[in-house]
């Protein structure tokens, strides 16, 4: 959630930082705003979308050759054009934008009213910008230093990125808790949430370590210390995204795109580690830490949301091949309840940007207990990256759409071959079946394609619902996380309640919301309980229910009972959620899109929460 852009160097900013928070529009936000210095502090922001704050500054002064810009999602204060960022400093000699929560701002904003402060808006980043000028003036010191005493007194979160009249071609920036990465040019430096407004530019970038501070100013090289004074080495990495992957290449939405990219984002997810035709799984990030999984007595699967979801589908994984005992918990949870961690644990955390806070808590909390961290993320360079002990990225390429589609299919894949990788070291496979499930797994890519070819037939289903105000989702084992995650994908877009369960616990309460207005979405696949999930679908026949039916390609016996089937291929049990996800998410898609929603920016969404 938010986003931060800076530039500074030869070429005119403004375009640079518009195209900027453009790319970025996907973390989510409800107001925009920049600041040009050009002899003059130059600010503009406004409510809303960046194409307004586009629309706003037309006719203004926008020229210049280093500014910085921000979309902001409201923590501190409603979403208005005064809390909206940049914010000015007393003098209106420095301006700031901030991503990320200061915790004390009270405290420090009441001795600054003290000292004759005037605050004009609700907002933690203007105490900031206040406290960081009032270090200048009254300790007489420079710029960068002020921000570094200013960060040893703050508690909270940020990523900040200040601009100074007095400074006019240095940017000063710094990091804790949420992401921020400098791209190297010729001559000039860029400043940015995550790499998509950088790609564009250069391929060169550092990422930001917590609590250190940056200066970048124009014709000198890169400077980096620690709040604590001390100078670090910039270590420059090179981007492997490419710029055509954050386009929509024809599709109407992100969201579309990303779920027609699954055939190749999970054989993506698999290059180099899955050799069938050898029998071999090998998972290059965590083989220093396999034999401490495999004696591990417990794992447990920390994430939020759509990842929480694959941790599920990651339970009955390791439980059924590797025969490791797995809790899956919600990280925001797991960090409040004092947790019992040992150092024989496993924590799997997962995030697809790898900057989710309260995994990123989570991860520290189990790591002080001694517990060995393993990583799964879709973001090299993230924050959970540089956190835990040893991972494996997912490799999906960037996600622009809030609702994640294609990180969920590459995060069950990777949970797929740790589980398999730790099982044959165990023993707790036969060689043929640990043959037969890695045969299966190399032709899920082609399966998803198959799986996809029901697009046009939910596109027609999806006209039938666009009115519905409840849905019910239900699934049993391996299809338990599928229902959970399409009734998500559905609430996150259309905005329609949805609910999934497990299919045995409808009779336990939500089958009284059962009648004739409420469509239910069965994952009804032939295998593990399929009769049981049959007995569920008579069930609701009963009651007057809508079903709508995920099953396997042939199934009779459902669409006898089913008002709506959509079919998906033939697999093992443990690899139906790679397939029985895809027309869910199409569902979701077409609904949303029917029903004129924001498909890739939901209201109130962002696609990473660096906040609690």
């Amino acid at each position: 959630m938010c986003g931060i852009v800076g530039y500074v160097g030869s070429k005119e900013a403004f375009p640079i930082l518009l195209k900027g928070l453009y790319r970025l529009e996907y973390r989510g936000y409800d107001s925009a705003g920049v600041a040009m210095l050009n002899g003059k502090l130059n600010m503009y922001k406004t409510k809303g979308k960046v194409s307004e704050l586009e629309n706003f500054v037309k006719g203004k002064d926008t020229s210049g050759t280093i500014g910085i810009a921000h979309t902001r999602w409201a923590t501190h204060g409603e979403p208005n054009n005064v809390n909206a960022h940049p914010h000015l400093s007393q003098s209106g000699k420095l301006a700031m934008i901030h991503n990320g929560i200061i915790e004390n701002y009270a405290s420090i904003k009441e001795e600054l009213l003290t000292r004759g402060y005037t605050f004009s808006s609700d907002t933690d980043t203007e105490v900031l910008i206040q406290l960081i000028e009032d270090i200048m003036v009254n300790e007489k010191t420079d710029l960068e230093e002020a921000v570094r005493i200013a960060l040893n007194q703050v508690v909270g979160a940020y990523a900040i990125v200040v601009i100074s009249k007095e400074h006019p071609d240095m940017l000063v920036a710094a990091r804790k808790g949420s992401p921020l990465v400098v791209g190297i040019g010729e001559d000039e430096f860029f400043l940015a949430s995550d790499a998509a407004p950088i790609i564009e530019y250069t391929k060169d970038v550092v990422y930001l370590n917590d609590e250190e501070i940056v200066v970048v100013k124009k014709n000198e090289k890169i400077r980096i210390k620690t709040i604590k004074n001390q100078l670090k080495t910039p270590y420059v990495q090179t981007l492997e995204m490419n710029l055509s992957q954050l386009e929509k290449s024809g599709y109407a939405h992100f969201m579309l795109k990303e779920i027609f990219e699954q055939p190749s984002s999970i054989l993506d997810s698999m290059r180099g580690r899955l050799n069938a035709r050898e029998g071999t799984v090998k998972l290059g990030g965590i083989s220093e830490y396999e034999q401490k999984m495999k004696n591990a007595k417990r794992i447990i699967i920390i994430a939020c949301g759509t990842s929480w979801h694959a941790g599920l589908v990651g339970e009955y994984l390791f439980e059924e091949l590797a025969r490791t005992p797995v809790e899956v918990e919600y990280a925001s949870e797991f960090r409040y309840r004092n947790p019992i961690i040992s150092e024989d644990d496993i924590v799997i955390a997962i995030s697809q940007s790898g900057e989710t806070a309260d995994t990123l808590a989570a991860i520290e909390l189990a790591r002080a207990k001694g517990a060995t961290i393993i990583g799964i993320c879709n973001v090299v360079g993230s924050s959970i990256a540089r956190a835990t002990h040893a991972g494996s990225y997912t490799h999906a390429g960037p996600e622009i759409g809030v609702a994640s589609t294609k990180a969920f299919t590459a995060q069950v894949t990777i949970l797929t071959l740790m589980a398999l990788r730790i099982a044959e070291m165990k023993g707790t496979v036969s060689k043929s079946r640990f043959h037969q499930l890695l045969s299966e797994l190399e032709a899920i890519p082609n399966k998803v394609k198959d799986a996809l070819k029901v697009d046009d037939q939910v596109k027609e289903l999806a006209k039938m619902f666009i009115y519905a105000r409840n849905f019910l989702y239900l699934g049993r084992g391996y299809n338990y996380p599928v229902a959970m995650e399409g009734a998500l994908k559905l609430k996150e877009i259309s905005y329609i309640h949805a609910e999934g369960y497990p299919a045995a616990e409808m009779k336990h309460g939500p089958i009284a919301l059962i009648d004739r207005e409420m469509p239910v979405v069965v994952v009804a696949t032939n295998k593990g309980t399929y009769e049981k999930v049959i007995s569920n679908i008579q069930e609701v026949k009963a009651r007057k229910g809508k079903i709508i039916a995920i099953v396997t390609k042939g199934d009779k016996t459902v669409k006898e009972l089913a008002d709506y089937v959509l079919e998906v291929p033939e697999t093992e049990e443990m690899l139906v959620p790679l397939l029985a996800t895809v027309p869910l998410q199409l569902l979701a898609y077409h609904i949303a899109v029917m029903r004129e929603c924001n498909v890739d920016q939901p209201r109130n969404l962002a696609k990473s929460v660096t906040v609690e």
